[in-house]
């Protein structure tokens, strides 16, 4: 697991923020023999995190820890919350780590602090004007997912019984999820949130999601070892 989570910083530091853009599917040669040719591709699945919506102490290395561990985002989601809060907790986390937070909320920091970018939602359904960074939306059926030409990414929930949101259950059955996946509507640019598990990777990976949005089980765990083991059960299990 060790080596899976090496690889992945290696490719990251290398594809020159392709790990951050959903429509860059990652596929990268990991090792090849010089004298024949021959490159050993690994896919890996984008593995993205969602703040809870309150802030706590420690939070900021906290999610220094899940972005060292392996966790290609971490999407900042605290609705109530007024700017100044957030710009704290985005001091705390150190500078190298902003081109990887995605803000869903007060979008007027943006440049201020050099985020991969802005995602849409009913409280903020538009990017500022003249935005140039990258840009999400949340979707809750494969009609959204299909008329979301306007973004560069998205994320479609539930897939699974939610576990932060109890009693938020699934609302698409495998027939309806593989049949988008044929139809070209799930693709590498649809991430796939609502009770992702490590074991669940290679099912959502068969019906064509580009990554994995976690927030409940990404939480679960309180002791950084524990959080590490939890990051490289993920990392692995993103691999194929």
């Amino acid at each position: 697991s060790s080596f899976v989570g090496s690889v992945r910083m290696c490719i990251r530091d290398s594809a020159e923020a392709n790990i951050l853009y959903p429509r860059n599917v990652c596929k990268s040669p990991i090792l090849t023999n010089r004298a024949s040719g021959f490159s050993l591709f690994f896919f890996f699945m984008k593995l993205i995190g969602i703040t809870t919506e309150t802030i706590f102490d420690g939070e900021a290395e906290r999610i220094a820890l899940l972005l060292d561990y392996g966790l290609d985002q971490m999407h900042i989601r605290k609705p109530g919350y007024l700017s100044n809060d957030i710009a704290t907790l985005l001091q705390q986390i150190p500078e190298k780590y902003h081109s990887r937070l995605v803000l869903h909320d007060h979008f007027d920091l943006a440049a201020r602090y050099s985020v991969a970018g802005l995602h849409l939602n009913r409280r903020n359904p538009q990017p500022p004007t003249g935005y140039k960074g990258m840009i999400g939306r949340s979707c809750h059926s494969i009609e959204e997912v299909k008329n979301s030409t306007d973004v560069d990414y998205c994320f479609l929930s539930p897939i699974y019984d939610s576990i932060s949101k109890k009693g938020y259950t699934s609302h698409f059955s495998a027939e309806i999820l593989t049949n988008a996946c044929r139809e070209g509507i799930i693709t590498e640019r649809v991430f796939a949130l609502g009770g992702i598990t490590p074991e669940l990777l290679p099912q959502l990976q068969e019906w064509g999601f580009g990554g994995a949005v976690m927030l409940g089980s990404l939480w679960e765990e309180k002791s950084p070892e524990k959080m590490q083991s939890r990051m490289s059960k993920l990392t692995f299990s993103s691999l194929t």
